[in-house]
């Protein structure tokens, strides 16, 4: 079927979740926006995310996107029901298909959750864990150093390590044995974070969790595309569009996006 699959995110984090989109649907084209204008999001109020996720929801829609995915944990966690309320298409958020694999995952059900200060604050992957399954024990920790670590590329030195072990002491000390990576940036630290927890503990990236999500649904809807045609991604950026193709690099396994669009939406 025609039509992109619409992904956007406060930045370059969200590149994790595409990055599994490609994999698991390679016949798919994708239009990715980075609102790096505006990031980050997980200091803004509530308000104002959702302000800004209507406002990249209408410009990808305007691409003709035949499903939404908001690559955003911080978007996901306050603005879903105002997207849902105003857009038809299938929209995907990341929170729900991680916290259904931290459910599946943990074997003493004590679960933990690190995210940006807003992501945490509004607590959805606390409600969505105890609506499924109110005997499992969340517990949560705002890391909001961890995205400028990774925006930097300052994954795996000693800057990170230590920061790693001043936010996660408080998990680790609560014996957790799941821990769900609750921001897209938070994949590219694993290394740190493995370190800090062990590997007993299971780490949830939400982004695989997503891409199978967003299968299922194309699939129901007769939605998939077919043909052998290859699939087409279009990059779009708020501002800095370098700084997008730069994260290309990283988050992508060195896919060039030498041609990253800037735009305004507002």
């Amino acid at each position: 079927m025609d039509g992109a699959i619409g992904v956007f995110d406060s930045g370059i984090g969200g590149l994790t979740v595409l990055k599994e989109i490609m994999n698991i649907l390679p016949k798919e084209d994708t239009i990715y926006l980075g609102d790096t204008a505006r990031v980050p999001y997980g200091i803004k109020s509530a308000d104002t995310v959702i302000r800004y996720s209507l406002e990249n929801a209408r410009f990808l829609l305007s691409k003709n996107i035949k499903l939404l995915v908001v690559a955003c944990n911080t978007a996901s966690a306050v603005a879903l029901p105002a997207l849902r309320e105003r857009c038809s298409l299938p929209i995907i958020g990341v929170m729900e298909p991680g916290a259904r694999k931290a459910i599946r995952s943990t074997r003493q059900k004590r679960v933990g959750v690190i995210g940006t200060e807003r992501t945490v604050n509004s607590k959805a992957y606390l409600t969505s864990i105890k609506g499924i399954d109110p005997g499992i024990e969340v517990i949560s920790q705002a890391c909001p150093l961890f995205v400028p670590l990774v925006e930097e590329g300052w994954t795996d030195n000693d800057i990170a390590s230590l920061t790693a072990k001043r936010y996660l002491q408080t998990l680790k000390d609560a014996n957790i044995d799941t821990l769900i990576l609750g921001c897209t940036h938070y994949p590219l630290l694993k290394g740190v974070i493995r370190e800090v927890l062990g590997d007993e503990v299971i780490l949830v990236d939400s982004a695989e969790e997503t891409a199978m999500e967003i299968l299922m649904v194309l699939k129901a809807d007769n939605s998939l595309r077919d043909g052998d045609e290859k699939a087409v991604h279009r990059f779009y950026a708020t501002d800095a569009p370098e700084r997008l193709a730069k994260g290309g690099i990283r988050f992508l396994q060195g896919m060039d996006l030498n041609d990253v669009q800037q735009v305004s939406i507002t």
